[in-house]
């Protein structure tokens, strides 16, 4: 497998596109395999920072930075794209043809069975507690991916025995025409719209972990997910739909639906959700509930996989209780970049007086969130830029809700310590990315335990 893969890239004029996570990884497994090879980097960024600096020493690369870090790629035989990289408002019809990633180049020269997973949220988790099912029972698996495991990091080791589960983004899935044998969409809401050019294209995106599967490859998909019902894609008999709607369960010959606290294939008990589990709310429901389809296709034993789904800890900022100060308890759920993440936390907390929202304005509709946080509970509210300017303006007025406007988390943290109610709960959910006043959703998630910890 891997011989092959080097054979295809051995006489190719290659451009790396892209230099986060992704970007370094490919530049590390060509320069190891091709250590007199010139190669091309390109990056939007305009100067060398300190995680790029070695890059000075490779005499047989030219690296390009800036805001014409896209000028003339249609001179590269093989374009190597990461996944942040968007072509929005780019003619591509140049170069699109030559565009391709470390996930398509894995599908078209490895023969191992593979799990792919995607959605707008529920990624992680789902990809992670598949693979920890597997692992328990005694599968060979390794989970790569957006999970921040690049493929070509452990490409060389993939053996074909191997089960491999992938979190693929909808950036990961934009140009690929390969698709995993179990194709997993979890769900789709309205998100990224600063990358595609429409909702639609962002949509289509995540259809491809499904659109391109051969005859013994089987979906699992989300019925109850209206942008997906608008999508309106045609399923085969064989694949397998989730649903919370018991009333939806003579649709197809594979549905996996909720009725009366339990999960049932067709009368066949899965799970009782009255057992005791940590992943909480429904949204880790759902994603269970697609674990328990994998189960099924893959005829694991179903005890085991209960036990496996019960045990399992939420993943570091998705609901992470941070812990209790000074009576009051403090989750960070920094992963929620949309309304309807913060929406199901709020709701699976109850008992929630502190809500702390707000951040990069993508255009993202947030009426939803602001009707629910009128008719909620929630009594403080802490607003933080930009998306929390919008909510502000829309809640300020409302006598039953406390509305701060602050300026950073260390504003919005040394508020929610003096006006949360001692019993309660403060949440960090912000309904929005992270970027420009983050690196990450994992940076802002851990900023936000380091000032809830400290004094």
């Amino acid at each position: 497998m891997l011989t092959e893969l080097i054979e295809h890239l051995k006489n190719k004029k290659i451009l790396i596109l892209g230099f986060g996570v992704e970007g370094k990884s490919t530049y590390n497994f060509l320069r190891k395999h091709f250590p007199e090879k010139t190669l091309a980097v390109r990056y939007h960024k305009q100067d060398f920072n300190e995680e790029t600096k070695y890059l000075q020493n490779d005499k047989k690369l030219n690296f390009y930075t800036g805001d014409e870090y896209l000028k003339d790629i249609e001179q590269y035989d093989l374009i190597l794209k990461s996944p942040g990289v968007t072509f929005k408002g780019i003619d591509t019809t140049k170069f699109i043809h030559k565009v391709t990633s470390q996930l398509e180049l894995f599908f078209e020269y490895y023969d191992c069975y593979t799990i792919g997973i995607t959605g707008t949220k529920g990624k992680s988790t789902t990809s992670s507690l598949i693979h920890q099912m597997l692992q328990e029972q005694g599968k060979k698996t390794r989970l790569l991916g957006n999970i921040g495991i690049p493929i070509f990091d452990e490409i060389e080791d993939i053996k074909q025995d191997e089960i491999v589960v992938l979190e693929i983004s909808s950036h990961g899935l934009e140009y690929v025409k390969k698709s995993p044998n179990i194709g997993i969409i979890l769900n789709v809401y309205e998100e990224h719209l600063d990358h595609y050019e429409s909702l639609e294209k962002y949509i289509e995106a995540k259809y491809n972990i499904v659109k391109y599967q051969k005859e013994n490859d089987v979906a699992i998909f989300n019925m109850d997910n209206e942008l997906m019902k608008q999508y309106s894609y045609k399923f085969l008999e064989k694949d397998y739909g989730i649903t919370m709607n018991k009333d939806q369960k003579e649709e197809r010959t594979n549905v996996i639906y909720l009725e009366n606290n339990a999960i049932y294939q067709k009368e066949k008990l899965l799970y009782h959700t009255t057992d005791e589990r940590n992943l909480k709310g429904n949204y880790m429901l759902n994603n269970i509930m697609f674990v328990l389809a994998v189960s099924e296709i893959l005829k694991l034993d179903f005890t085991q996989t209960i036990n496996t789904i019960n045990a399992f800890e939420p993943l570091e900022h998705r609901m992470e209780f941070v812990g209790t100060f000074d009576g009051v308890e403090y989750y960070n759920n920094s992963i929620a970049t949309i309304p309807e993440a913060t929406i199901d936390a709020v709701e699976t907390l109850e008992k929630v007086d502190t809500l702390i929202v707000g951040g990069n304005d993508r255009g993202v509709n947030q009426n939803g969130l602001i009707e629910f946080l009128l008719k909620s509970n929630v009594k403080n509210i802490i607003c933080l830029p930009k998306t929390g300017e919008f909510i502000f303006e829309k809640i300020v007025n409302n006598e039953n809700h406390n509305v701060i406007m602050v300026k950073t988390m260390e504003e919005a943290v040394r508020n929610a310590k003096e006006v949360t109610a001692k019993g309660s709960i403060c949440l960090l959910s912000p309904a929005a990315s992270s970027y420009g006043y983050f690196k990450n959703f994992q940076e802002r998630g851990k900023i936000f335990k380091e000032l809830v910890r400290s004094n």
